[in-house]
């Protein structure tokens, strides 16, 4: 190589077919805020299986996941909570930066944490929609997916989000969800159409 060559970068290098079908999708952070059991979780993976099916590229961040690989370690304190929602929206504006729908079902408690997500994205140029799953406490205690309200009515755990936690509940998310009266379709299908309206989807 003489002196006047310059090396050919890594994008140059690709070649012309493989740039024409690499992704121009525009990513997004998707929170869905609620109760424990509240179907956060299940309406998120039934809106993702139809993203992908669109050709959309798509992560899910369970919040249990999240607690397992990435916030090991943190209890359940005020201060806690806040760290866990700031790493999740950490992750998940990486993720939408880079062109993928992160859809995040965590509870989120405290308006301030999902403010200081939002502020964050804001910052960053990258779209946030804030969902409210909005099952009353009445019905998440009946479905009680994991057994945790039955635990907590035994004296077997304390600090139960909506029971004996706070649980601020948004005052203007970009859509509310009140999954306890219609299907998980259904509530999917009104994400979808958000998503649709917002040029997301």
């Amino acid at each position: 190589m003489t002196d006047h060559q310059v090396p050919r970068t890594r994008q140059s290098q690709i070649p012309q077919t493989q740039e024409n079908h690499m992704t121009t999708d525009q990513g997004a952070t998707i929170w869905l805020t609620g109760l424990p059991s509240a179907g956060k979780t299940t309406i998120a993976y039934e809106l993702a299986g139809r993203l992908r099916g669109e050709g959309h590229r798509v992560e899910v961040l369970d919040g249990d996941e999240i607690r397992e690989f990435l916030s090991k370690g943190l209890g359940f304190t005020r201060e806690d909570r806040l760290t866990n929602v700031q790493r999740i929206g950490f992750v998940a504006e990486l993720l939408a930066s880079n062109g993928v729908k992160a859809l995040v079902p965590v509870i989120a408690p405290y308006a301030d944490s999902r403010e200081a997500v939002r502020k964050r994205h804001a910052g960053e140029g990258t779209a946030y929609l804030e969902v409210h799953v909005a099952t009353p406490v009445e019905v998440c205690s009946v479905r009680d997916v994991k057994g945790l309200y039955a635990k907590q009515a035994a004296g077997e755990i304390s600090g139960l989000t909506g029971v004996d936690d706070p649980y601020e509940e948004p005052e203007s998310p970009d859509l509310r969800i009140e999954s306890h009266e219609q299907t998980v379709q259904e509530s999917a299908a009104a994400l979808h159409a958000l998503l649709t309206e917002r040029g997301l989807a």
